[in-house]
């Protein structure tokens, strides 16, 4: 009797034909996903004669800054860098906007700017709106109970006890979010999902909140490609610049910029995922996890290690359990960058690359950290990893058959009825 009636209740949930009690569901974006605009001031200084002009045309008005196509354009390109700049104050110990930049991040609270980086641009900027037409399909909108929370992306966190004014605020935003969903909802708790970076952002939340705040306002953790460990990706970043697949942008004009980024430090191999496995290997020496810092110094970016070393990599070692129930989505069966190979032409070219399994962009043993660090522990009694095969880090979110888990796992959780007869 109970198997027919859970098969039942079932197929109704499936078609949609029977009235679910929805719990709220909020989007937390991965890096390039969020929306960025940006107004100049008077202490703007461009470096060349066509950043000069482009900033006269907006005439001190908010532009978007992410994403716009005038970036792959050569001249744009330089423009584009040097108003996305971070700067490391090492007497304040924080990072801010270069000199004259202004930065906001549109739409928090809603998951407007989370489905097209560029909504002019539909068609090769969709990020998470087959996504987000998915949820509303099954009873969830957007502003009721179906929400995103976008971030500026360039900065991240530091470990605690270091001011940092972005990301702290950030997480201070996203916890009364959850909370306001929670009220706005009849008090019941929420389900996070995330994608990419997302997810250390909301694991740290998790992890720096009451125990008795996470029972409270959070029902479950979806995590989809978080790279818990890092990737070796990044290293490539540093080193030489990465225009993700672009040929016609110098990857060299953006690897200031790039190596600027607070979260891009946040996502270098951790050595306790990476352990002593080599990552770059030049003719005179290789680099494993452990040697970041070193790394730095090498590549010529100096100023990024006593950043990296007293804020950024005691996060890296800090991906306990958080004590809620935690789904983690991850691609595989893509070839990833596994290792970096340099000749005697230094970092300024890009290396030959030595790729093993992941998502193509994070490799699976970040990807598949969790459950080795996780498994078995007491406090943490839900950990479900679930392979989509094939399905690349950003396709993730929109390629049908990983929505189609994504949305198998929420309907899951919301299942009264699945979750009692289990």
């Amino acid at each position: 009797m109970n198997s027919l009636f859970l098969m039942v209740a079932s197929l109704c949930l499936c078609h949609n034909s029977i009235a679910v009690d929805l719990h709220p569901l909020v989007l937390v974006p991965g890096s390039g996903g969020n929306q960025l605009e940006a107004r100049l001031t008077s202490k703007y200084k461009p470096s060349t004669l066509i950043c000069k002009l482009s900033a006269l045309q907006t005439k001190g008005s908010w532009f978007r800054l992410w994403f716009t196509p005038s970036v792959i354009i050569s001249p744009f390109t330089q423009c584009f860098a040097e108003r996305m700049m971070l700067y490391y104050d090492p007497e304040l110990d924080d990072y801010h906007n270069a000199p004259g930049v202004e930065t906001r991040v549109p739409h928090f609270g809603s998951t407007e700017g989370l489905m097209y980086l560029d909504p002019h641009l539909k068609h090769i900027t969709e990020y998470m709106a087959t996504l987000v037409n998915s949820l509303e399909e099954v009873g969830y909108e957007s502003g009721k109970n179906l929400f995103g929370a976008p971030y500026d992306f360039r900065y991240g966190l530091a470990d605690e006890g270091h001011p940092c004014q972005v990301g702290n605020q950030y997480l201070q935003d996203l916890k009364m979010l959850i909370e306001s969903a929670f009220v706005s909802n009849g008090e019941k708790p929420v389900i996070i999902v995330s994608h990419s970076l997302g997810g250390l952002f909301v694991l740290q939340l998790l992890n720096r909140s009451p125990l008795s705040w996470r029972h409270k306002y959070i029902k479950h953790f979806i995590s989809v490609s978080a790279p818990w460990g890092g990737a070796v990706l990044q290293m490539l970043t540093f080193a030489s610049g990465y225009t993700l697949g672009i040929p016609v942008v110098n990857p060299l004009l953006v690897r200031e910029e790039q190596r600027s980024s607070e979260s891009n430090l946040w996502l270098m191999p951790s050595p306790k995922v990476f352990a002593a496995k080599p990552l770059v290997v030049t003719e005179k020496k290789s680099y494993m996890a452990s040697d970041i810092s070193e790394f730095l110094m090498d590549i010529g970016f100096g100023e990024g290690v006593c950043p990296y070393k007293t804020r950024i990599e005691p996060l890296l070692d800090s991906l306990e359990a958080p004590g809620v129930p935690v789904t983690c989505i991850v691609g595989t069966g893509v070839e990833t960058p596994e290792m970096l190979v340099y000749g005697n032409e230094g970092f300024d070219v890009q290396p030959r690359i030595v790729y093993g399994d992941g998502d193509g962009t994070v490799n699976l043993e970040s990807l598949l950290a969790l459950e080795s660090l996780w498994s078995g522990l007491k406090g943490q009694q839900v950990l479900k990893v679930i392979n989509v095969s094939g399905v690349s880090h950003m396709s993730l979110v929109k390629d049908e058959v990983a929505v189609n888990e994504i949305l198998a796992q929420v309907q899951s959780i919301n299942s009264i009825l699945l979750t009692s007869f289990a």
